[in-house]
């Protein structure tokens, strides 16, 4: 029997409901069902080994992988998986443990280096299966030789604040770990390798996804410090010495150790964004699927995402030629980015449709909804936020400022005041933000 790993609906709390705000919730509905780790799993388990199977991972979706793999899985089984916390599930075979996001703590740290520990102990007749998901990378703060846990958590949040993209930023985590960049991989050498993966990242590069412990990472020491030079990040100073020393670089393609590996996408953002706009098409809302591997910052991409709005908004928006007319919905994934210059408490997705609202100045016809596939936006405890086009209005006549609470990285102030939170709780999945911009529904 499957368990029940339910995937959480949206929630808006909110008096100032609408036909549009009732149409976007249900788009990030069925965004969310097409990234269900429950079902996405299905079809994808490994056959038994003669040996041991060991089952490891780490993200928000490890838990709810781990839970349905269990599941499924009738031979012996063993094995550690490591997701945020309040997202865990509890295993019958597999221990599930919790650690911090996005900033590590110790409690990843322990549970990653008693992860490397059980791949040391596998031979030839046995496999790793590991369960990446997003979140992955910083869950797994196991610090390189030579630097402690305190000089990751420091490097991470002025990445974090800096605007870096999740590549770069994995490229420098991957130079700082003994387990991320394949070294996983490398430690339970000879042993079958399996990855299963819920992809979060712009373009479902496995070697960026949870940092890639498994596979094969092109990304070099030089790279790492040429991220922290960009943003202008020269602290800690063991870690700057640590990059330009480059000892033992992270196994790269066509290393042998990669031999009995294999890497298998089960959820993606893609995917989740045709959900969403077969949904569309059943109510007669022409679907326009932008990407799914948006990236830059999340003020830059709302400017662009509203030019477009409005030209589709006056019918001059064109698809191969043809013009698409309301109503119909732009249809967006990826990671952007905040560079964080005020106080406030943001969010890239609150941000994002914040830096929306101020472009569009309230144009009629035009609502969106931008949030975090995992429930959580940033750090905050919202998955996003529904933009309606009275929303600067009616923020004006709280006396609240949409251009003051950009300045201030407030997004979350804004839309909290209007009470138009998109409240989801751990969704227990996470194939990155999903934006979808109603024109004329």
């Amino acid at each position: 029997m499957m368990p029940e790993v339910a995937i959480r609906k949206s929630d808006v709390a909110t008096r100032y409901q609408s036909p549009s705000g009732e149409l976007l919730r249900a788009l990030f509905d069925a965004a969310l069902a097409a990234a269900d780790p429950r079902q996405a799993m299905i079809g994808h388990i490994p056959a038994p080994v003669p040996g041991r199977t060991l089952l490891t991972g780490a993200g928000k979706a490890a838990a709810a992988m781990a839970h349905a793999f269990e599941a499924i899985w009738s031979e012996p089984l063993e094995g550690l998986v490591l997701t945020r916390y309040g997202h865990a599930l509890p295993g019958d075979r597999v221990e599930i443990l919790e650690a911090s996001h996005p900033v590590p703590d110790d409690a990843g740290e322990r549970a990653a280096r008693r992860m490397l520990d059980l791949a040391h102990g596998l031979g030839s007749d046995d496999q790793l299966v590991f369960l990446a998901s997003g979140g992955g990378s910083a869950l797994l703060a196991l610090p390189a030789p030579g630097l402690t846990l305190a000089d990751k958590q420091a490097v991470t949040r002025a990445l974090l604040r800096s605007g870096a993209t999740i590549s770069e930023i994995n490229a420098v985590r991957k130079h700082l770990s003994a387990i991320k960049g394949g070294r996983l991989a490398a430690a339970a050498a000879p042993a079958r390798v399996m990855t299963l993966a819920i992809s979060d990242v712009p373009g479902d590069d496995p070697a960026v996804i949870a940092s890639g412990p498994t596979v094969p990472d092109p990304t070099t020491y030089a790279d790492a410090l040429g991220v922290l030079a960009k943003y202008h990040i020269g602290e800690p100073e063991a870690v700057i010495r640590h990059l330009r020393t480059a000892i033992e670089e992270t196994p790269k393609p066509g290393d042998p150790l990669f031999r009995n590996a294999s890497f298998e996408l089960i959820a993606s953002p893609q995917a989740s964004l045709k959900a969403a706009a077969s949904i569309a098409l059943r109510q007669k809302v022409t679907p326009i699927v932008l990407s799914d591997r948006i990236e830059g910052e999340a003020r830059e991409v709302a400017q662009v995402h509203a030019a477009i709005a409005l030209q589709l908004r006056v019918g001059e928006f064109r698809v191969g030629g043809e013009v698409i007319r309301p109503p119909a919905v732009l249809l967006s994934g990826g990671e952007t980015t905040v560079t964080v210059r005020g106080g406030g408490r943001g969010g890239r997705n609150v941000e994002f449709l914040l830096a929306l609202a101020v472009a569009l100045d309230g144009a009629a016809g035009i609502s969106a909804l931008a949030c975090d596939t995992d429930g959580i936006d940033g750090t905050e405890d919202n998955a996003g936020a529904i933009m309606y086009p009275d929303s600067i209005a009616r923020a004006a006549a709280h006396g609240i400022s949409a251009k003051a609470s950009l300045a201030n990285n407030d997004g979350h102030g804004f839309f909290a005041a209007l009470d138009d939170l998109v409240m989801t709780g751990p969704t227990l999945t996470n194939v990155n933000d999903f934006r979808a911009i109603l024109v004329g529904g």
